[in-house]
């Protein structure tokens, strides 16, 4: 997930370097708000889908690892097991791990931070297991709630210091002082533990509780530059790792979530949040038929007051978007139902990591034009996926 530049100040969530990013993006979608919304907006539930608790990814930028996480555990909801709380942090210490290795390897042109993809998490169970988020909650320096600015900080210098090679010479050493950096901030991972009276290591813990096959989830997104129902890699900074998503229609994203919902899947979303458009606080995204900069002072203070006219969105302007950064990769959510307004529109209920504080206790609902216009990719079970498009894919 990547950046995207908001209110003349670069502002950084899901992919990050600067891990203060995610509060200052939060803190500036708070002026896109309005203080009645929810008494004009009324939304009756036709799927929701059972998922757990809202998590607040604090002062970090592992939204990605939050919202694929949450996705995890829905699955296992799904399969009839009991859900458990997956360390987040887990999977975004493992990935930290990946990502400094790609970094020494390619000379330092891949990019640091806390961001990451959904794949990310996916890769990481399957290489690395899981473990609750009891047993580890990357909290190894007193604070109660994520808070990775240092840490990000000491691991960029220090991975730029390898990679200039001093000595000429990589020692056998770097790697080790490197994981050393990692685990004095989140504490160093287990490699056992007890979880309900029976002793577990991460990777038996994922396949005889969690038990989910990695080789089920699939990548998709949608742009006009690359063959449709092929495989490409997205362009983002933080596709680190370069793994490959598939190419569908850009309608197709959104018959895709459709067929997922209604056969009791969830989705994870990533995509572009920093529009003025989205509304944190009042948990509302749409596309408005006619353009921010375009409105009066008083269109601009009635955007969240009651569903609007949207914009037709179409493939070139997704392609458009993508290709001039007003679309990037903010931002990672979940999925998990779909709602209708007083005038019968449906909408995605979204499941976000930013806490409980919007008018929606962390849930909040996007349109489908938005959904499909903002999307950079979705995460979900292949089994999700209509039968017909699977078949283009080769699936």
């Amino acid at each position: 997930m990547n950046l995207k530049p908001l209110l003349l100040t670069t502002v950084f969530l899901g992919t990050i370097i600067s891990t203060q990013a995610q509060d200052n993006l939060v803190n500036s979608l708070k002026i896109n708000a309005s203080e009645k919304s929810k008494e004009f907006f009324k939304f009756t539930d036709v799927i929701n889908i059972e998922n757990t608790p809202i998590k607040n990814q604090g002062s970090s930028g592992t939204c990605w690892s939050y919202s694929a996480n949450s996705f995890l555990e829905s699955e296992m909801i799904r399969m009839g097991k009991k859900p458990v709380e997956l360390s987040q942090i887990f999977s975004a210490r493992n990935a930290y791990i990946e990502k400094g290795k790609n970094y020494v390897r390619m000379h330092g042109s891949v990019a640091l931070g806390d961001g990451g993809a959904f794949h990310d998490v996916i890769n990481m169970y399957r290489k690395y297991g899981a473990v609750p988020q009891s047993v580890y909650t990357g909290l190894n320096y007193g604070t109660d709630k994520n808070k990775f600015a240092e840490m990000a900080a000491l691991i960029e210098g220090f991975l730029k210091a390898v990679v200039t090679n001093p000595n000429g010479q990589l020692t056998p050493n770097w790697e080790k002082a490197y994981r050393a950096m990692i685990d004095s901030y989140l504490g160093q991972v287990p490699t056992s533990f007890d979880y309900n009276g029976k002793k577990y290591t991460p990777e038996t813990f994922a396949k005889e509780v969690v038990g989910l096959n990695a080789d089920d989830y699939v990548e998709i997104s949608s742009l006009q530059e690359y063959p449709y129902y092929s495989k490409f890699v997205l362009m983002v900074p933080d596709n680190w790792n370069y793994d490959q998503v598939y190419n569908v229609k850009m309608n197709e994203l959104t018959d895709i979530i459709d067929n997922a919902i209604k056969t009791g899947y969830t989705v994870a979303w990533a995509g572009d949040v920093s529009e003025k458009s989205f509304s944190w606080k009042n948990g509302v995204a749409y596309v408005p038929e006619k353009r921010v900069e375009d409105m009066t002072a008083e269109e601009k203070a009635d955007m969240f007051n009651g569903p609007k006219k949207e914009a037709v969105i179409t493939e070139e302007m997704r392609q458009m978007a993508f290709d001039n950064y007003t679309t990037t990769d903010d931002h990672g959510m979940h999925i998990v139902g779909i709602s209708k307004d007083q005038n019968g529109k449906e909408y995605y209920i979204v499941k976000n990591s930013w806490g409980t504080t919007n008018d929606y206790k962390g849930y909040l609902y996007m349109t489908k034009e938005f959904a499909k216009y903002k999307a950079t990719a979705i995460l979900l079970h292949k089994k999700a996926i209509p039968a017909t498009i699977a078949s283009k894919l080769k699936m």
